[in-house]
């Protein structure tokens, strides 16, 4: 690794903070058709039938065929369900939307659960709009600016060309200003939208790589543009269906979105924003780009959202929705029957189920590498391995909560690197569940429990 990346790297570092799927940058599966999971790759280690089976997932989306379709992943705690759902939005990238959702979320907004769910199914849904602007692009040859004596009104010429053509634009007032903000001087490359005026810069012309004075350190070198000066460009904007809904449903227009002043949306704007969204896919003007909802912890959602989420899969405009849950045969939440994982059977048949499995011993260690070089914390082979014994025998998540402990343990001793005694201590300072429930079972007369009445 270069000096230049390990500096890069702290810089991101200081502006990101280290989270539990921060090291997580996809889903680890060979590029091509063949979707074949590495066995560590992309911070993803292990899970590899659940992970190929999310590749496979993954490339639907990104085709953008299918819209509507349900995914359920199952199994224990701690065997990187989430993770696969990180995964996959980091796959996605930017343009295609992503939504996380948690179930228990719903019922703590204040809005209605069916509007909670709606509001999270049409964040999921990105509308790609297209729309022609006319652009003047070129060099600067000449900015020429006349003021008044009195300083009032002021007038100019700018003189602009490419390698086939010059033309002189008369400037007024508000370009005059524009261009003074953008700075631009002879020699410039430039773009200008007709439509609102606006200037970028896009470098400085080759042809003035001498002008050692108009050169900063971050000066970028452009080629003077070919052809015609005045052009017709194609500018696409990507924005979700609930901002559309936003802007439309309140009198502050987009400043709703940074307020998060939202609400409740009245269904009558939403059909009409439906209806247009429609009436542009079939002139053109725009794509829908479905996108995915992941709802984690979803049997902690109840059979009213269930059955919300029933209906609105069969929507026109409906995302792909992966939900996340670790349990096995359980109740579903709002009745008195149990189905398995808490789902309904009804929303259970529509949906195809990724399955995870717990972590086998070189996994976890090789995990807990993975996270000790995310928080960058160095470590001996002998503390890993007892680390790796750790989650074992207690949980993978305990195990990884241990590394930045016994990191302050060694910082306490000024040691460099993490060594057993550190583990040690850490495990002795902090219980993982089960010698928590140990204390308790031992000492059952030293808390109040569920038997004890509370003296007024």
């Amino acid at each position: 690794m270069s000096l230049s990346n390990i500096t890069q790297a702290k810089e991101l570092r200081g502006l990101n903070l280290v989270s539990a799927h921060s090291h997580i940058t996809g889903l680890g599966l060979e590029t091509g058709t063949s979707l074949q999971p590495w066995k560590s790759a992309q911070g993803m280690v292990g899970q590899l039938k659940a992970r190929k089976a999310a590749g496979v997932l993954l490339k639907m989306i990104q085709e953008g065929k299918i819209a509507g379709r349900a995914a359920l992943i199952a199994g224990p705690p701690s065997t990187g369900k989430t993770a696969i759902a990180m995964g996959i939005a980091q796959s996605l990238g930017s343009d295609v939307p992503f939504t996380t959702l948690a179930g228990s979320e719903v019922f703590s907004l204040e809005m209605s659960k069916t509007e909670a769910l709606n509001q999270a199914f049409r964040k999921s849904m990105g509308v790609r709009i297209k729309e022609e602007t006319e652009v003047i692009e070129g060099e600067v040859v000449e900015i020429q600016i006349d003021r008044s004596v009195t300083g009032g009104h002021k007038q100019g010429k700018l003189t602009i060309k490419t390698t086939d053509m010059e033309t002189i634009y008369d400037l007024g007032a508000k370009m005059i200003d524009a261009l003074a903000r953008e700075k631009v001087t002879a020699g410039d490359v430039i773009s200008l939208d007709k439509a609102s005026g606006k200037i970028t810069k896009l470098g400085r012309s080759y042809s003035r790589s001498r002008d050692y004075d108009a050169m900063g350190p971050d000066t970028k070198f452009v080629q003077c543009p070919e052809g015609e000066l005045q052009q017709r460009r194609e500018i696409v904007h990507t924005v979700s269906l609930h901002e559309i809904d936003v802007i439309n449903s309140r009198t502050q227009g987009f400043l709703a979105l940074f307020s998060g002043d939202t609400g409740e949306i009245r269904p009558e704007v939403r059909d009409q924003i439906n209806a247009k969204v429609s009436e542009w896919r079939e002139e053109g003007k725009a794509d829908v780009i479905p996108g995915v909802l992941f709802i984690d912890e979803v049997h902690m959602l109840d059979i009213e959202c269930f059955s919300y989420i029933n209906r609105a899969l069969e929507d026109e405009l409906a995302p792909i929705v992966i939900m996340a849950t670790n349990r096995g045969i359980s109740r579903t939440r709002g009745t008195n029957y149990k189905s398995p994982h808490g789902l309904p059977a009804d929303l259970l048949d529509r949906v195809i189920i990724i399955s995870t499995s717990p972590y086998g011993a070189e996994e976890i260690r090789e995990i807990l590498n993975i996270r000790a070089q995310e928080e960058e914390v160095d470590m001996t082979p002998e503390a890993l391995a007892l680390l790796t014994k750790i989650g074992e025998d207690t949980s993978l998540r305990y195990a990884s909560n241990l590394i930045s402990v016994a990191s302050l343990v060694a910082a306490k001793r000024k040691a460099s690197q993490v060594e057993v005694e550190d583990i040690k201590r850490s495990y002795t300072l902090f219980l993982d569940s089960a010698r928590s429930v140990q204390v308790l079972e031992e000492t059952p007369e030293t808390f109040i429990g569920d038997g004890d009445v509370e003296m007024a």
